[in-house]
């Protein structure tokens, strides 16, 4: 393989097409490893979490005969309370999922070679790869221990937080059948509810002219909730609408609200991708407590899934107690930190 760096965006943008392919048959294909996400992240610097004075690109790409076979997307960053490191780009709060990019039957040739590009790189060398938000099923966790052996790396591995996920069944019934008899009581309680109290429909947005108010909609009920309106500031808003119009142009933007009356009540923005559904933020309307919209919404969001063949309902980051109620186990995310040892 042979290595190289790309520092800046128009060397980034050069391979876009190639990024996308190569993401097609990479060894963890997840919406946040996609050119198009991560290039929106980049605008904002993911919503300000870091700031461009701080932030540099370096991409590590492999190729073999010409063609594109590893990504190693990162960035040289640092801010107060994190050292100067190389991390992926999408670090770390708003995106769930991270990873290099390569083939399964490639990825140890490539982290072999990107370990030993980073120690002959006068610059690089003397930084530690921080990658955080690793699946814990991701084959870099196994393959990186090794490489960063044979590299004069220390390797450290650290459990960050649950992801929990729904395995989805051949039917909606049957999806009711594996849970609890009291919580399967309870959803088709609120949902019965819902139904009698108020004229209850719920869509999912196809309209590309109206996107962007969609998107705003769903932001603006988001920041009815406190927590959430002090994470919305104009860079983070930014990114998301960027991050709903890449997805939607790709046709795996799966932005749906739940209306009462026609009025929203509940809103899920999630992603279609590789036979799941990966639900990566909500809002509801605190006027419609009662009537648990949210609930509502997630449940008619499941049995779309459902109807649509797809296996799997990833909820992401995160230990909220209503991913259990409706039948998530946990998977974990993790951080790995390879350090170079000086002396080698």
């Amino acid at each position: 393989m042979e290595f190289s760096c790309a520092r800046v965006i128009a060397d980034w943008d050069a391979f876009a097409s190639e990024w996308d392919q190569l993401f097609s048959r990479s060894h963890m294909q997840v919406p946040f490893l996609r050119f198009g996400y991560l290039r929106a992240w980049w605008q904002t610097l993911g919503g300000a979490e870091w700031q461009p004075e701080s932030s540099a690109l370096r991409i590590i790409t492999a190729r073999e005969q010409g063609e594109l076979v590893g990504i190693a997307p990162l960035f040289l960053c640092e801010k107060p309370g994190w050292q100067p490191a190389l991390r992926l780009i999408g670090s770390v709060e708003v995106s769930d999922y991270l990873d290099v990019l390569a083939p399964a039957e490639a990825l140890e040739e490539f982290l072999d070679g990107l370990l030993a590009f980073l120690r002959e790189d006068p610059e690089l060398s003397v930084y530690p790869l921080d990658l955080l938000n690793l699946r814990e099923d991701s084959k870099t966790l196994q393959a990186l221990p090794r490489a960063a052996g044979r590299n004069g790396y220390a390797f450290s591995e650290e459990r960050l937080q649950p992801s929990p996920y729904i395995a989805l069944t051949e039917s909606w019934e049957t999806y009711l059948a594996g849970l609890s008899k009291k919580q399967r009581h309870e959803i088709r309680r609120k949902l019965r509810n819902a139904e009698n109290r108020h004229q209850t429909e719920w869509y999912v947005v196809q309209d590309e002219a109206r996107l962007e108010e969609e998107t705003d909609d769903f932001l603006a009920m988001m920041r009815q909730d406190p927590g959430k309106a002090a994470f919305l500031n104009p860079a983070m808003r930014e990114h998301l609408q960027a991050s709903a119009r890449f997805a939607f142009e790709q046709g795996q933007l799966q932005l749906s609200f739940l209306t009462f009356e026609r009025h929203k009540a509940a809103a899920y923005y999630s992603f279609s991708e590789g036979g799941k559904l990966w639900v990566y933020n909500s809002a509801w309307e605190s006027a419609y407590a009662p009537c648990s919209p949210g609930w509502v919404l997630l449940a008619k969001v499941i049995q779309w899934a459902i109807d649509h063949n797809l296996r799997e309902v990833d909820m992401m980051r995160g230990n909220e107690d209503y991913k259990y109620k409706f039948g998530a186990v946990n998977r974990y995310v993790t951080r790995v930190v390879c350090l170079p040892n000086p002396q080698l």
